[in-house]
């Protein structure tokens, strides 16, 4: 994991940029099409898992193709056991590589390749779900749900910025965190998303309303791996996400729809990120637990 280079020199993580970042768009070089383009995921990474979710509650099932990497990244990158069923590679640089020969940043998942091109178009995973939810709406699933309603647009972008710095990539800066201030300012951000959050769904279903969004595509993965991962390996620990009943209960609620649920291996998130962050982890082992009961009404 090159992660050294993102580490600046006060002892704060700052995450790499998105080198791929092409749109694709009807009328574009890279048309929406059944068939063309396949996504790169990892069950482990909360960042691939949202394209996961999305690509089924919407039914691409057979209109966008997935390949799953193995959890366990070694100093190649993510690996796809017996190779790509559609590129032939083993391992994700490969497409990397590929389509940038010069390339030197982290090989990350989600990204996607367009087959017709022979080239990735994208790994910028704040795009490729609304991708999936605004270019690919003429093969949505009949009755799938408007992720991205055009009316609640600006209001789903705004609390998008909020869960991702304080929450979503805040777990990150504070479990990569090289100083005590670094980690400090971090984890206080992560709680003070989470009480916002908690206050936020007491007394509403969703993040806007009754209906589900993107904002909540975007939230579940970090509370899917918070007890289970950050709050012990990225030293989250002021509370748990047990310890916020609103929260608690919508995360089971999602959970229990079936693409969210489907999508959600905890097997693989532990063993990814216990296994692989040896710079957090230096023994590699997995903790047992926390025995926590998702199924629970």
């Amino acid at each position: 994991m090159k992660l050294e280079k993102e580490i600046s020199g006060d002892g704060r993580f700052v995450r790499q940029q998105n080198r791929f970042t092409t749109r694709i768009e009807a009328g574009g070089e890279h048309p929406p099409e059944p068939g063309r383009y396949q996504i790169y995921a990892s069950y482990a990474c909360p960042w691939a898992h949202r394209s996961l979710i999305v690509r089924e509650l919407l039914g691409l099932r057979e209109v966008v193709g997935v390949t799953i990497v193995d959890p366990i990244r070694d100093e190649k990158g993510w690996r796809m056991p017996g190779g790509d069923p559609v590129t032939g590679v083993e391992y994700l640089s490969e497409l990397y590589l590929a389509t940038d020969p010069g390339y030197q940043g982290r090989y990350t998942v989600p990204c996607v390749w367009d087959i017709a091109a022979e080239r990735l178009v994208t790994n910028d995973y704040p795009q490729i779900t609304l991708t999936l939810e605004t270019a690919f709406a003429p093969w949505h699933a009949e009755g799938a749900p408007d992720l991205y309603p055009e009316e609640l647009r600006e209001e789903i972008d705004a609390l998008n910025e909020v869960i991702f710095h304080g929450l979503n990539n805040g777990v990150y800066r504070a479990g990569f965190a090289r100083s005590q201030e670094a980690y400090d300012e971090a984890v206080a951000g992560v709680f003070a998303t989470l009480d916002l959050l908690e206050e936020r769904l007491t007394g509403r279903r969703h993040l806007h309303g009754d209906a589900l969004t993107e904002s909540d595509v975007r939230l579940y993965p970090t509370l899917a791996r918070f007890d289970a991962v950050y709050n012990s390996h990225f030293k989250c620990s002021v509370r748990r996400l047990v310890d916020y009943p609103a929260l608690w209960a919508y995360a089971r609620e999602l959970y229990a729809v079936p693409a969210f649920r489907d999508t959600t291996d905890f097997d693989q998130i532990k063993r990814h990120y216990f296994v692989t962050q040896t710079n957090v982890n230096p023994s590699g082992i997995v903790p047992r637990g926390p025995e926590i009961d998702w199924t629970a009404p």
